[in-house]
C-alpha cells in the first residue's frame, strides 16, 4: 500500500516527503513535480510570498534515471529564503530567538499547540502548523497523480465558492481535459461569469485588509468500481477521503457528492437512479448525488467530493481579539504576509490527497511490485467486472468447478498480485 510522511517547517531549510509502496518503472521527473507545485501558487488574492518563494525541487531518492525504483520515493523542496532571511531565527543548533512570538492568533494552532507541547513562542507551532506544508503533500500528490493516470483515472479540482460569489447551480463541470482552463482563470473557477464576482469579492476584502474562505469541488473521472469497501469502518473510501481533505490546512467541510443537500430531500430524490446500457454493457447511474460512492465503495462513476475553506486567520491587518500569553494583557493578533484568499490552491491541494487516497486504494485491491503489473491487474479486473456485469441467466460457476489457468487469471486478479476476491 501507499504511505507518505512530510517533515519541515515553513521557513525551515527545505519540506521533505517520503512515499512508500510506489510500484517501480514510474516515469517521474523534477519537472513533473515542479508544475504541480506551480499550480498550488496558482489564484487572485495570493500573497507576495508565491512570488519570491520558489519551490526548489529535488528528487533525493527512489528515482534512477527518469523512473522509480520501487524503493521509497524522497522529494525535498528546498526554502529559497532560507539562506536570505532564516538561517538564525530556524537553526536546529543549540540557541534562543531574540523575539518570540506569544500574541497567538484565533483560528490557528498557536495556542492549543502551546499548551500541548509545554510550548512559550508560537513559532513553535505555527511554522509546521502552516499551509506552507501542503507544498510537500503536493509533490506527493504528484506521484500518486502520474501512478492513476497509467490506469486511466485523472483527477481535475474548481473553485465553485468564494466567500459570497458562487457559480450557479447547475453549471457545467470541467472534465479532465479542461484543466488547463480551468488553471487559465484568476481564481481556478470553470464558470466566466462566477469568475469576475469572485474577483470582485477579493477586490473587496483586500481593501478592508481581510480575509475570504470558498468551496471547492474535485472530480476523479476513470475510477474503477470497487475501491474502498464496506466491511470495515475503517476501510470505506467516503471516510478515508473525506479524513484525507478535512486535514488540509484551514478546512471545515467536506461533503462527498450533494452531502448536506441530499439531507433536506426525500428518499424518493435524495439516490442516483441505476441504468442499464446494452450498448456499452456497463451500468449507469443517472446522477451524482451519492458522489461516486456506495456503501463506502466507488461505483465506477466521477467520484465528487467538496470542500470547503474557512477564511483565512492570519489577516493583513492585526484586528482579531486575544491575549499575550507572556503578559497575559488583552492584545490583537499579530499581523504577517498573507494571502487574501488560498481557495484556488486548496483545490490543487485537495487533488493531491485525493490522488494519494486513491492510488493507495488502487495498490490495495490490485497489487503490484511494478507498474506493468499493476496496469496489468487492473485490465484483468476490469474485464473481470464486464464479464460479470454482462451475465443474464444462472450465476456463473462456483469456485469448485474447474477453470484452465487462462479463465482463472481473467475471473481472478488476486492470482496476478491483487485483489478483494
Amino acid at each position: 500500500m501507499l504511505r507518505f510522511l512530510t517533515a519541515g517547517e515553513s521557513h525551515g531549510k527545505a519540506l521533505v516527503v517520503v512515499l512508500d509502496g510506489v510500484p517501480a518503472g514510474l516515469d517521474l521527473t523534477v519537472e513533473d513535480v515542479a508544475r504541480e507545485l506551480g499550480r498550488r501558487r496558482l489564484g487572485f488574492g495570493r500573497g507576495p510570498r508565491m512570488k519570491f518563494e520558489q519551490d526548489e525541487v529535488t528528487l533525493v531518492g527512489g528515482v534512477r534515471h527518469g523512473r522509480t525504483l520501487g524503493s521509497p520515493v524522497a522529494i525535498e523542496i528546498a526554502n529559497s529564503e532560507w539562506d536570505r532571511k532564516w538561517t538564525e531565527e530556524m537553526s536546529p543548533a543549540p540557541g534562543a530567538t531574540a523575539a518570540p512570538l506569544t500574541r497567538v492568533r484565533p483560528g490557528h494552532a498557536d495556542l492549543a499547540g502551546m499548551q500541548k507541547y509545554d510550548h512559550t513562542d508560537a513559532r513553535n507551532v505555527l511554522e509546521r502548523a502552516s499551509a506552507r506544508e501542503t507544498a510537500a503533500r503536493v509533490a506527493g500528490g504528484a506521484v500518486a497523480k502520474a501512478m492513476l493516470r497509467a490506469i486511466g483515472v485523472d483527477i481535475v479540482s474548481h473553485v465553485i465558492r468564494i466567500g459570497a460569489a458562487a457559480a450557479p447551480d447547475g453549471a457545467p463541470r470541467p472534465l479532465a481535459a479542461d484543466l488547463d482552463a480551468v488553471d487559465g482563470s484568476q481564481v481556478r473557477c470553470f464558470s466566466v461569469e462566477a469568475e469576475a464576482a469572485m474577483v470582485a469579492e477579493i477586490r473587496a476584502a483586500a481593501k478592508e485588509g481581510d480575509s475570504l474562505g470558498g468551496v471547492v469541488e474535485v472530480l476523479a473521472y476513470g475510477v474503477p468500481v470497487g475501491l474502498g469497501s464496506h466491511v470495515h469502518w475503517d476501510r470505506k473510501i467516503d471516510g478515508l477521503l473525506a479524513q484525507a481533505l478535512m486535514s488540509i490546512q484551514a478546512v471545515k467541510g467536506v461533503e462527498i457528492g450533494d452531502g448536506f443537500d441530499v439531507a433536506a430531500r426525500r428518499g424518493s430524490e435524495a439516490h442516483d437512479p441505476i441504468t442499464w446500457d446494452a450498448a456499452t454493457g456497463t451500468y449507469h447511474r443517472g446522477s451524482t448525488r451519492a458522489g461516486g460512492v456506495e456503501g463506502g465503495i466507488t461505483t465506477g462513476e466521477v467520484v465528487v467530493a467538496h470542500v470547503a475553506m474557512k477564511p483565512l486567520a492570519t489577516l493583513n491587518r492585526p484586528s482579531l481579539a486575544t491575549v499575550d500569553t507572556a503578559t497575559k494583557e488583552a492584545t490583537v493578533s499579530f499581523k504577517e504576509r498573507t494571502d487574501v484568499t488560498a481557495v484556488p490552491a486548496m483545490g490543487v491541494v485537495a487533488e493531491a490527497m485525493t490522488a494519494l487516497v486513491l492510488a493507495g486504494e488502487a495498490l490495495r485491491k490490485f497489487g503490484g511490485d511494478s507498474m506493468g503489473e499493476l496496469v496489468r491487474n487492473v485490465e484483468g479486473y476490469r474485464e473481470q467486472v464486464r464479464r460479470h456485469d454482462a451475465a443474464v441467466g444462472p450465476p456463473p460457476r462456483s469456485a469448485t468447478d474447474p477453470l484452465n489457468w487462462d479463465e482463472q487469471q481473467a475471473f481472478d486478479p488476486e492470482l496476478t498480485g491483487g485483489g478483494d476476491g
